[in-house]
């Protein structure tokens, strides 16, 4: 059934928009996203024109409207968005409010590198209630080794300069950390560092790229790590190293910071353990529902896979709610599921992995010849292992009515390394185990549950 832009076929989506494209005053070591420029060998500017952007704005919101969404959210991304210069993102706002239904919310996140941050970058943020994306890699000895401008400078202060204005100016905020192959090794160094200036919401992203024999980054579907042809990065990050240091944080994170600290994964992954949906992509059964929107009006059908085979059409030739309805894209969504490998489907963490992000998965069993693995499936095993018992018993007192952070005191009282010691029986007589007899409203009131 085909659509028009204020009726989409497949409901809500959400589009990842690159108002100008891969520009960035930033040279990041592993940044995948430099590269797109090759996709527009003319172009000069990169800069989306008024007649694109109000174009996107109208028909997203539309789109989102009839989807029933009651809070439409946009995500400005880049390259470095901030170089479009402030009166950009006024213009932005304003199209936003002209083109706004009634009883309807509009919300902004900007993602930046924080470089080129101001005061009245701040207070228009802030006034404007935009959600805000920080890059930051970890302390300055960790954050400059990859984080550097075009003429190799460190960025560590102007970043940190950009986290005291936006606190300074209440802007509401998160950090988004690269975990590569330097800071990896440093899990609690990162973290901590990150808790003591304040941040509270973070996310940590693992990077992992592969490249050709010319040195240029690989597409999805391109070769298999350390054949002879085609390698994962120096900077790429090993998966064991990852689920180490998934662990080591998740440890520090489960007995202090549980309700205060806000880790994106874990929260996702205690979501799912409560037997919710996804609520990140990647360890989602489908996907197909985050898309790219490039500064000509070019839509893809994720922000990882911008690659010619994937670009689903452009905005000004056919409404953005047709393009998020086609076939093509609903085909790319499923394919996450139907090419699940065996190993996938016989796996005790199906539920809160399923398969990764399909980009992740180009790796091979020895073993039994199957193609197709997730190149972090070691990783996500270990983290699963690890922290399931405590995401388990988040889980049993979130269904009692009892916050997670009761794990806190529990952990505490126990003096146990996380979750060695919730599957013996409780002192108090139930014939429960630890983890399912700390809940007064089941067991009574209980010598070892936590206040």
């Amino acid at each position: 059934m085909s659509s028009i832009a204020g009726q989409p076929a497949a409901g809500p989506f959400h589009v990842m928009s690159k108002p100008i494209g891969p520009r960035c005053n930033l040279a990041c070591t592993y940044c995948y996203y430099l590269e797109k420029e090759r996709l527009y060998p003319q172009e000069q500017k990169f800069r989306m024109s008024d007649a694109v952007l109000e174009r996107f704005i109208a028909d997203y919101i539309a789109s989102q409207d009839a989807a029933g969404v009651p809070e439409i959210w946009f995500s400005w991304q880049g390259g470095e968005p901030t170089l479009l210069g402030l009166d950009y993102f006024a213009r932005i706002v304003k199209l936003q409010e002209q083109y706004l239904p009634a009883g309807k919310t509009i919300r902004n996140t900007l993602q930046t590198n924080g470089t080129l941050l101001t005061v009245q970058w701040a207070k228009f943020l802030r006034q404007h209630n935009f959600l805000v994306g920080l890059s930051i890699d970890g302390p300055p000895s960790l954050h400059d080794n990859h984080r550097r401008d075009r003429r190799g400078h460190a960025t560590s202060t102007r970043v940190m300069a950009a986290l005291d204005l936006l606190q300074a100016q209440q802007v509401e905020f998160n950090v988004l950390v690269t975990v590569n192959h330097d800071n990896v090794s440093q899990p609690l160094e990162v973290y901590r560092f990150l808790r003591e200036c304040g941040v509270t919401f973070m996310q940590f992203i693992p990077v992992v790229e592969r490249s050709g024999p010319q040195g240029c980054l690989a597409g999805p579907a391109e070769g298999v790590p350390d054949n002879g042809s085609m390698q994962v990065t120096p900077w790429s990050v090993r998966p064991l190293e990852y689920g180490d240091f998934l662990c080591a944080i998740f440890d520090e994170w489960v007995r202090h910071d549980v309700g205060r600290v806000f880790v994106q994964l874990f929260d996702v992954q205690l979501g799912l353990w409560l037997g919710g949906p996804a609520a990140l992509c990647i360890f989602a059964q489908t996907c197909g529902r985050g898309l790219a929107l490039e500064h000509n009006g070019d839509l893809y059908a994720c922000d990882h896979y911008v690659y010619p085979e994937y670009r689903l059409g452009n905005i000004m030739q056919q409404p953005i709610g047709e393009l998020a309805a086609s076939t093509a894209l609903r085909r790319f969504g499923e394919d996450k599921r139907t090419s699940l490998p065996r190993r996938c489907h016989e796996c005790e963490y199906r539920f809160a992995c399923n398969g990764g992000c399909p980009k992740h998965r180009f790796l091979a069993n020895s073993a039994s010849a199957e193609e197709g693995l997730n190149y972090f499936c070691a990783a996500y095993r270990r983290f699963f292992t690890h922290a399931g018992p405590f995401l388990d018993t988040m889980a049993h007192f979130i269904r009692h009515g009892r916050p997670a952070a009761s794990i806190m005191p529990l952990l505490a009282s126990r003096r146990s390394s996380p979750g060695s010691d919730l599957n013996r029986p409780c002192r108090c007589g139930s014939g429960l185990t630890l983890r399912q007899c700390c809940d007064t409203a089941q067991t009574g009131a209980c010598q070892e549950s936590p206040g």
